[in-house]
């Protein structure tokens, strides 16, 4: 039976090799310059990133977009929309571990109550005031304000949420996160929209609800 301190040396071991290399980065660190994605190559293989043209071909274009200047559609059921940088409008941000968002919020409109499993985030507010906050793993909730040209961070994995608090006005912010895949899950539609829907015995259990509401529930989020 192991003992005590050969437990921990193997911990402190494991912990050692995990920061040497850098086993707990979100994205890999790049072997060139630069890796612009070549949408043409072939999806046979599947791996992190995407294959890279030959350098010789890249040009200034290839790392200049101009998908995050203008508006996103916010009629829907949460008054928001988000548009992102990705390898298809900005194909030099290939393999570089970043991604820029733009967040619109319609008047009293929210982004929703979700989480990044990949990625860390921090937001600068541009236009118009939100509420902005996140809770940790303890169920500790920090909630500021923004205005014009305040900023706020939300940690990698945490569940967050921006608001707009304005009736008529919208609202804009600009993100980046340090992946170039950060994923998102919206809480609400990971437990009562999922597919297939998560039974609902779980579901009564878990938020101490009738199978009433939770039809309900589904009903109000399209489901």
């Amino acid at each position: 039976m192991a003992t005590p301190s050969s437990l921990l040396l193997s911990l402190l071991i494991i912990l050692y090799l995990a920061l040497e290399f850098d086993i707990a980065r979100s994205d890999p660190d790049p072997l060139q310059d630069y890796c612009v994605a070549d949408p043409k190559a072939s999806t046979s293989s599947f791996f992190n990133g995407i294959p890279c043209i030959n350098p010789n071909l890249a040009n200034t274009q290839h790392f200049t977009t101009s998908a995050l200047s203008l508006p996103g559609n916010t009629k829907n059921l949460f008054g928001f929309s988000v548009t992102l940088t990705n390898t298809q409008n900005l194909p030099g941000i290939n393999t570089l571990g970043l991604t820029l968002a733009r967040i619109d919020i319609g008047g009293r409109g929210i982004v929703p109550l979700h989480s990044h499993p990949r990625a860390s985030e921090v937001t600068i507010c541009l236009i118009g005031r939100m509420v902005v906050g996140f809770v940790d793993t303890s169920n500790r909730v920090f909630t500021k304000k923004l205005g014009p040209g305040e900023s706020f961070v939300f940690p990698k994995g945490l569940v967050h949420f921006m608001y707009n608090e304005d009736v008529k006005n919208s609202a804009v912010a600009v993100s980046g996160l340090n992946s170039q895949n950060p994923g998102a899950q919206l809480v609400a539609l990971a437990a009562f929209g999922s597919k297939p829907e998560i039974p609902e015995e779980v579901l009564k259990k878990s938020f101490e609800i009738s199978e009433c509401e939770i039809a309900h529930i589904r009903k109000s989020l399209g489901g």
